[in-house]
């Protein structure tokens, strides 16, 4: 077994207000997450469960998560391989499914990654940089993602057609 690594957040319920819970309508549902010193992160539930749209959703979080996680392994794995990325966006979406009593679960999440790369960049075995190349890694990428490799659901990933920028252009 490899080194364990552990992550501690602090959450604080913000939304009691002056009655609490003495009904479903009667409280926010407005929480601070704080992660060491950094700045607090405001959440609330979606808007569909009495949310505040103007902060984030735990569901939008764990999507943002998948997202975030296949980008640092993708730009890992493309710098090991030689591949000079110089942009990367995704415009990821998540689908979740709530039953009649009120649970629910994600059913999948699909990335959509555009890379733009080099004009000039080469695999480290000094080839071109193909589709097939970025595809690949990709699909290391996915495989390596630790928030991917441990949910329950499907994560897709579904690239855009690569970007080239060329030499000098900013």
């Amino acid at each position: 077994m490899g080194p364990l690594h552990t992550y501690s957040t602090d959450l604080t319920w913000t939304g009691a207000g002056a009655t609490g819970t003495t009904s479903y309508t009667a409280y926010s549902r407005d929480h601070e997450v704080r992660i060491g010193t950094k700045p607090p992160l405001l959440g609330s539930s979606d808007p569909a469960f009495r949310g505040d749209r103007d902060r984030f959703s735990p569901e939008e979080l764990l999507v943002a998560s998948l997202s975030q996680c296949h980008l640092l392994w993708f730009l890992h794995l493309a710098a090991a391989a030689g591949i000079v990325v110089v942009g990367y966006e995704d415009r990821a979406t998540g689908t979740m499914r709530v039953e009649a009593a009120g649970h629910g679960q994600f059913t999948e999440v699909v990335l959509h990654p555009r890379v733009t790369i080099s004009g000039s960049a080469h695999l480290a075995d000094g080839s071109a940089v193909t589709d097939g190349a970025l595809a690949d890694v990709h699909h290391k990428a996915h495989e390596h993602c630790f928030i991917s490799r441990s949910v329950n659901f499907p994560v897709r990933i579904e690239p855009v057609p690569v970007r080239v920028a060329q030499p000098g252009a900013a």
